[in-house]
């Protein structure tokens, strides 16, 4: 058989060899049709186009803005035509921003991106912790506090407290440590949390409230919650304040000659029951243990009494020269009223009732806790109805 090429055969077929047709595209558009396949991406799998706003992911503000910015510009029109299955290009005036002017360093300044060489809008490797510009807009927000006078006795007693080692500062650690009343030193000013409004979900699944925080300098600012957790964590100095002192029973350390008896731990669980789900920021376990807390809920998935489901550690408190099983008696006889009445299945299908779980706030547990250290605990229940301590006038058996 003769040998024959490839060419040599297409041109017996009377077909003539297509060019292989060249790249024509600039690094410049392959950016552009990379950044607008994100946008694309973005359409399809929330079903609208990248918005604005403060509460909008980093991401979806980048798209918001880069579309505000392609919609614009002709030339990327006409180069995106052609993947531009949804429409999103179309200008109209209720839907653009006319931002043509900024160059690529001003577009990402505006996101809180700095850039670093070469500028490419798909790439985020510069792109600013969002925690770092909360933090920066959170000191921007705050104002002068009009009624710092009657605060600043507060922080001159805490001052006092702290020199004296009744009050101690520790490194913080849980979110459920922020609460109204409580004390904080975050960006070198001591701040206290002098109200907290109702708790919400965000549009991140998580829970979160507003507050009002006064600063020793003055000032005061109703940032979120979790704005103040980023603070802190971010914040290699940032500390929390304790509770006073009062006493060897919550003492951080042993006196000579006391007898430690135990820990106080309180506990919220992560169960995915539609009752604990639904009262997730109400329902905690309270208990007393001779051993570790950490070794004492090991395997807390599976331990009925622990709702099968793991847990996380609200507070702890040590106990010295006290009867563990008494006290754990008393606690459980003041919030009974709140008892959570729950059944649920073990792991071998018997139906249990757990124990020491109550449905009770933070801050209750709190007072608790200080009424057992000045010893008037005997004489309070808890009532549900107004979700508060109540003095009974007389010992709670």
């Amino acid at each position: 058989m003769v040998d024959i090429s490839d060419d040599d055969l297409l041109a017996e077929l009377g077909a003539v060899p297509e060019a292989k047709k060249q790249n024509a595209r600039s690094p410049r558009d392959e950016r552009i049709i990379a950044g607008f396949e994100d946008i694309v991406r973005f359409r399809e799998e929330h079903g609208r186009v990248p918005l604005h706003g403060e509460d909008r992911d980093i991401f979806e503000r980048l798209y918001a803005v880069r579309l505000d910015r392609l919609r614009a510009q002709e030339d990327s029109r006409a180069l995106l035509l052609e993947f531009d299955r949804y429409g999103l290009l179309r200008v109209d005036e209720a839907s653009t921003n006319v931002i043509e002017d900024l160059d690529d360093d001003a577009l990402l300044a505006e996101l809180g991106v700095e850039p670093v060489g070469e500028v490419d809008l798909t790439n985020l490797t510069h792109v600013k912790p969002r925690a770092e510009v909360r933090a920066a807009e959170e000191v921007a927000n705050r104002t002068a506090c009009a009624d710092f006078a009657q605060f600043k006795p507060l922080f001159d007693n805490i001052q006092r407290d702290i020199e004296a080692g009744t009050r101690q500062t520790r490194p913080f650690e849980l979110k459920a440590e922020i609460k109204q009343g409580a004390w904080f030193i975050v960006g070198g000013q001591k701040a206290y949390v002098a109200d907290m409004g109702e708790v919400f979900t965000n549009d991140q699944g998580r829970t979160d409230a507003r507050l009002r925080i006064i600063f020793d300098n003055g000032t005061e600012s109703n940032m979120l919650m979790r704005s103040l957790q980023r603070s802190l964590n971010k914040d290699d100095a940032g500390r929390r304040i304790t509770d006073p002192i009062a006493g060897p029973l919550f003492a951080g350390d042993q006196a000579d000659g006391d007898i430690e008896s135990g820990t106080i731990y309180v506990l919220t669980s992560k169960s995915d029951h539609p009752v604990v789900a639904a009262n997730r920021n109400l329902v905690h376990k309270i208990g007393v243990t001779n051993m570790s807390v950490e070794q004492r809920i090991a395997g807390a998935r599976l331990q009925a009494t622990y709702l099968l489901a793991d847990v996380e550690i609200v507070s702890t408190y040590k106990l010295y020269n006290i009867n563990r099983t008494r006290l754990e008696h008393l606690i459980h006889r003041v919030l009974s009223p709140a008892r959570l009445d729950l059944t649920i299945p073990d792991r071998f299908g018997n139906l249990v009732k757990p124990e020491e779980w109550y449905l009770v706030p933070l801050h209750v547990i709190d007072e608790v806790v200080e009424r057992v250290k000045d010893g008037s605990i005997t004489e309070f229940q808890y009532d549900p109805a107004e979700a508060r301590l109540r003095n009974i006038g007389r010992p709670v058996d």
